[in-house]
C-alpha cells in the first residue's frame, strides 16, 4: 500500500493553476485590447496562505506604467472569470506585478559586449 501525498507544493500547484487559467481569460476575453494583448504571463507564486497569487509578467510594451494601470483595472472581472472557471471553494485573489528579468539580462549583455571597448 503506497502513503498518500502530502500537500506540501499545494501553493505551487494553486500558483500554477491561477497563471494558467488567468492567461487563457487575457487570450478569451481581452485579446482585443491593444494593451493586455501583448502580456505574457511568465511566472506565479502564492502568498499569504494562499489568499493571493502574484502574477508575473512580460509586456511588449515599453510603457510598463500604461501595462500595470490596465492590469489593475481588470484584475477584478479577470478574478470574477477565474472563479468560475476554478473547481475550488476559495479563489485567491491576484496580483500583476512586471517581470523586468529580460531587461535586466539585456542590461548585462549590453554591458559585457562593451567590456572589451
Amino acid at each position: 500500500m503506497q502513503k498518500k501525498r502530502t500537500d506540501s507544493n499545494r501553493g505551487m500547484r494553486i500558483a500554477a493553476k491561477v497563471q494558467t487559467l488567468v492567461a487563457e481569460i487575457l487570450r478569451d476575453k481581452y485579446s482585443d485590447d491593444p494593451i493586455v494583448a501583448g502580456v505574457s504571463l511568465v511566472g506565479s507564486v502564492a502568498h499569504g496562505g494562499l489568499q493571493f497569487v502574484r502574477l508575473y509578467y512580460y509586456s511588449r510594451s515599453s510603457d510598463t506604467a500604461a501595462v500595470q494601470k490596465r492590469l489593475d483595472e481588470i484584475s477584478r472581472s479577470v478574478r470574477f472569470e477565474l472563479a468560475a472557471r476554478m473547481n475550488q471553494k476559495y479563489v485567491p485573489d491576484i496580483r500583476f506585478e512586471y517581470d523586468d528579468t529580460l531587461d535586466r539580462a539585456s542590461r548585462i549583455d549590453e554591458l559585457l559586449a562593451n567590456i572589451g571597448d
